[in-house]
């Protein structure tokens, strides 16, 4: 596994990262690792999100089944104008 070395990170910087740590009782190198994770996507990820999207692509140009268990608006407009 690859070693990551960091020079010359700000004070204001390390202290905020080094507080971060220990609120989530980690040590500092544990929690660059885990803001990492969650920051940089990596190719597996960001093949997950594209298929994800394709997906939700197809699933939006899909044609709607019927209005559903509900009237429509048009339908419910007009029923209260008829009252």
């Amino acid at each position: 596994m690859p070693t990551l070395y960091v020079e010359n990170v700000p004070d204001d910087l390390y202290k905020a990262l080094r507080k971060q740590a220990r609120e989530h009782r980690k040590s500092i190198a544990a929690e660059v690792l885990t803001l990492l994770e969650q920051n940089i996507p990596t190719v597996e990820e960001l093949a997950k999100r594209r298929r994800f999207y394709e997906d939700m692509k197809k699933l939006r140009a899909r044609k709607p089944l019927g209005p559903g268990p509900f009237p429509s608006a048009e339908e419910m407009i007009r029923e209260d104008r008829e009252r």
